[in-house]
């Protein structure tokens, strides 16, 4: 059958899984991501892609099969455009849909890099920033993250930090399955306690310009509409394109 041309090949050292075809193409992407959301605790982001030439043979399955496999316990959490091929593989596949949401996009030639420099070097007394860089392991803290040494690896993690408290973060992440020079940007986040002094546009700020210093074939970055929208309009953010979201529950590993 079609779907036995291609292999699903771990990528190591991370949860990422390549299906490819004969000469060494690869027809398909999976990868599973931590969500560092503590209200997301419990649940894995699922990406997949397969080659519009290769879908209908199976490889999507194969693909969602071993990343179930990884996520054992649990659930799988996924966006996808409406009434995309994703959303018809999601449906055939269980997920159920759990709400929607904007997709801002922000374009690195739209940046002035002299302001954004200066946004960086602001003064925000009793903070400073940190920064991490590497692979997300498959179960994160930002915390814990900040306490160990950077790597390359495809996580870009800024952070402002009070005295050795956490006070806010934002997180890239580039090597997505999907194709092309654009990363998933997460957060900004403030902790309570430490909102209402201009930390979350700051981190942001921090992560644009140093995600294109560790990766400079990064073009792009996409992220979840935030409430504050003026904020990241001020970035150079504009909204890009709607998305469902879609779960699949908690699940077992098969034996």
């Amino acid at each position: 059958m079609d779907e036995l041309l291609a292999d699903i090949v771990a990528v190591t050292g991370a949860s990422r899984w390549q299906a490819v075809a004969p000469r060494g193409f690869v027809a398909g992407r999976a990868g599973l991501r931590p969500l560092l959301v503590p209200a997301a605790r419990g649940a894995a982001e699922l990406s997949l892609y397969v080659e519009p030439a290769w879908r209908r043979r199976g490889i999507g399955s194969r693909l969602l099969a071993v990343a179930r496999d990884r996520a054992a316990g649990l659930r799988l959490v996924v966006d996808v455009p409406a009434g995309s091929p994703g959303e018809a593989f999601c449906l055939r596949h269980g997920f159920r849909r759990t709400g929607s949401q904007r997709r801002d996009l922000l374009t690195y030639c739209d940046v002035h890099q002299a302001w954004l420099g200066e946004l960086v070097d602001s003064e925000h007394p009793g903070y400073r920033l940190a920064y991490w860089t590497g692979d997300l392991p498959d179960i994160a803290r930002v915390e814990d993250l900040l306490r160990v040494p950077s790597r390359p690896g495809n996580a870009v993690l800024t952070a402002a930090d009070a005295a050795g408290e956490l006070a806010a973060y934002a997180m890239a992440v580039v090597d997505t399955p999907f194709p092309g020079p654009r990363a998933r940007q997460y957060g900004p986040a403030v902790l309570p306690g430490h909102r209402g002094r201009r930390l979350g546009p700051w981190v942001n700020a921090a992560l644009i310009q140093r995600l294109q210093e560790v990766h400079p074939h990064i073009t792009e970055i996409e992220t979840t509409a935030s409430h504050d929208d003026d904020a990241r309009r001020h970035l150079g953010f504009r909204p890009f394109r709607r998305a469902r979201l879609y779960e699949l529950p908690e699940t077992e590993s098969r034996p």
